[in-house]
């Protein structure tokens, strides 16, 4: 047995105990324990969908319904995605957000094209009526733009292979919502979409952050029995029944019927209804008064939060991702 010299010893410990973490180390590096997988490891990029497929790596060609016109012409999809851009967002405002506007605009129709050919009624892949598809206003196509969605072009967010519903709206108020809060959407919340703080409170001006609105009793029996087949009959009880985890209202009692809010705020007019995030609700005689904050179904990527991030420094990817859990932003052509 060989003896240490006592001097020697703690140094003999030391080389020992650092001789045996690299070993451990080396062996965790070897079989992977304990590292955690990416979550954009399994993403690839989806196929273009086979209505508009054209080579490898090049731009796609669309039939876009020309609802002024009543016309199908053919466009080039990024010349679309411009007309998009500066429909659905101001085109002054910073060439990040824009640029993650038209990531978004690309998402959208892919998905829908993808999912049912896009507006088959029109025999076109998009449409530039908004009640149809997405806004579209060539005219306010502007130089900033044009370098916003070039930023970006053919970039697409993707979550497992596959195009994500890229909702978006104008204002979330203080937080975005779940799809089945915002919107009433019944096929399941989609993983990517969750609930986030909104940057843009203090940003908003006040006549767009906050809205208050009145609606005689009537109109809301009448837009209850629209929507539910049920008449609540003269309404002498109006209440919030349920609220979602975002905080806004997901359904009404009028009576004794229930009906979804989102369903609500449509009918009754959602430029009159801004949003489903209700600060008040006051009836006073046959009227009765909504007071509240944002502007939009809430759901997916909110423009005024876009334009915040873009002028706190985040790119257009980073943008994308805050909004949408689990995506990754893919290039498809050149």
């Amino acid at each position: 047995m060989v003896k240490i010299p006592e001097h020697n010893k703690k140094y003999w410990i030391a080389g020992s105990v650092l001789a045996l973490v690299l070993l451990v180390l080396a062996v965790i590096r070897l079989v992977g324990v304990g590292e955690e997988p990416s979550p954009f490891e399994e993403q690839a990029a989806p196929e273009i969908p086979d209505e508009i497929s054209t080579e490898e790596n090049h731009e796609p060609v669309l039939r876009v319904y020309m609802s002024e016109e009543g016309t199908v012409e053919d466009m080039q999809f990024e010349e679309y995605i411009k007309g998009v851009v500066a429909g659905e967002m101001k085109p002054d405002w910073p060439e990040e957000a824009l640029a993650a506007q038209a990531i978004i605009a690309r998402s959208f129709t892919l998905q829908k094209i993808e999912e049912n050919g896009g507006v088959p009624q029109r025999n076109a892949h998009a449409s530039t009526d908004i009640e149809e598809f997405q806004a579209y206003d060539a005219a306010s196509i502007t130089e900033n733009v044009e370098k916003a969605v070039d930023m970006t072009r053919g970039e697409v967010a993707v979550h497992q292979g596959n195009f994500i519903r890229a909702w978006f709206h104008a204002f979330a108020g203080p937080q975005t919502a779940l799809a089945d809060e915002g919107l009433a959407y019944e096929g399941g919340n989609p993983p990517y979409i969750h609930v986030v703080r909104s940057p843009a409170v203090d940003k908003v001006p006040d006549e767009e952050r906050e809205w208050e609105e009145s609606f005689s009793l009537q109109e809301i029996r009448n837009a209850v029995q629209q929507i539910t087949g049920e008449d609540p009959g003269a309404i002498t009880e109006l209440e919030i029944a349920e609220k979602g985890p975002s905080g806004r209202v997901t359904v009404f009692r009028a009576n004794d019927v229930e009906v979804n809010a989102p369903d609500l705020r449509i009918a009754l007019g959602s430029t009159e209804m801004r949003s489903t995030f209700i600060n008040e609700m006051e009836v006073s005689g046959d009227q009765v008064k909504f007071e509240g904050v944002g502007f939009g179904h809430g759901v997916g990527m909110c423009q005024w939060g876009a334009r915040t991030h873009a002028e706190d420094g985040l790119s257009p990817e980073e943008i994308v991702s805050y909004y949408y859990k689990d995506v990754e932003v893919v290039k498809l052509w050149e």
